[in-house]
């Protein structure tokens, strides 16, 4: 019986990939750390008593449990991660601790296991703003947040850690995600919440920023090739050709829930904020035969609905200063 160890499973992408992966094998036995604090229990309850799931409520930047936890396992995905742009303005100590010293404990845990697979999952804010084109995975790195720059300073240890120790790492980057179980400080659950309760939408910038958007589902079909049949030491990028202003997004939200009385507000920029996310999936889409199977706006349409009828998940993390128009400005 395989044994994946994933870290930071209680978060959006990490809990929709258990799912995802517990549903798909009946073989497969998934033990979940995660300490708490930036996802949400809730997020898999339905898995609390499958007898092939095991949550460990501890820190990935305890190098002790990172040891412990990684003994006697198959593969480890490390969805670990502090990751609001806008937090790690107004702090930046978090996010050095979880992503980048969190994820050194990880990278020398495995240095002496016999391990199949490490998966990192990284993100396209690494290679910064992009006026024209898109980035590949030999582009170099040019962050432009404290939370990218920490991101990018991991993908650089993951790739010190196999030339040197040969840790059987692979860098996965993917656009923007979006699904159920997103918390609702993110772009799309925010903009589809404050449309709920009719309140505007707010517009960094005046929303001319743009973005490529990648169904949750399809991005953790990525994940699941990568642990079957990427090879150690690869960086594989994730995208869907989605690309629209934050301005059609929160546009197509409103048409969807029907609520034109809603509208969008423009607010200042944040500090630091790329215009344009792009990279190319064609070497994954070639080596992994991977592709996304929602379009957009029926991966939007699903992702509206869920957070309709799922009141209950998002209500006790909505506060007023979760769904803020200039977050970054919040005091901690």
């Amino acid at each position: 019986m395989e044994k994946v160890v994933v870290t930071g499973g209680l978060g959006f992408i990490g809990s929709n990939f258990i799912h995802q992966i517990i549903q798909s094998s009946d073989h497969t036995r998934v033990t979940n750390l995660d300490y708490g604090k930036s996802g949400s229990a809730a997020n898999l309850r339905a898995l609390r008593r499958h007898p092939r799931y095991r949550l460990v409520k501890r820190d990935i930047s305890n190098p002790r449990t990172c040891k412990k936890i990684s003994k006697n396992t198959d593969y480890i995905v490390n969805f670990a991660a502090e990751t609001h742009v806008d937090r790690s303005i107004a702090n930046p100590g978090p996010f050095l601790r979880s992503n980048l010293v969190g994820f050194y404990n990880l990278l020398e845990a495995c240095r002496k296991l016999d391990l199949q697979k490490l998966v990192h999952v990284s993100t396209d804010e690494v290679y910064g703003s992009i006026d024209s084109g898109s980035f590949s995975e030999r582009s170099p790195l040019n962050p432009s947040s404290p939370y990218s720059a920490t991101k990018a300073a991991a993908d650089m240890l993951a790739r010190a850690w196999h030339e040197t120790y040969k840790v059987p790492v692979v860098i996965v980057r993917c656009t923007n995600n979006f699904g159920p179980y997103q918390h609702p400080e993110k772009f799309i659950p925010k903009a589809i919440l404050r449309s709920l309760k009719k309140m505007k939408i707010p517009l960094y910038g005046g929303g001319r920023q743009i973005r490529d958007w990648t169904y949750v589902e399809d991005f953790c079909d990525g994940i699941s090739r990568v642990l079957k049949k990427g090879a150690s030491g690869e960086i594989y990028n994730f995208s869907s050709g989605n690309e629209f202003t934050n301005r059609q997004v929160a546009e197509r939200i409103i048409r969807r829930l029907g609520v034109p009385e809603t509208g969008v507000v423009d607010v200042d920029d944040r500090p630091g904020h790329d215009f344009r996310y792009s990279i190319s999936s064609a070497k994954t889409r070639q080596q992994l035969g991977w592709q996304p199977r929602h379009s957009f706006d029926e991966a939007l349409g699903r992702t509206v609905d869920w957070y309709i009828n799922n009141s209950s998940w998002w209500k006790p993390l909505a506060s007023a200063k979760v769904l803020s128009s200039t977050p970054w400005k919040e005091s901690e």
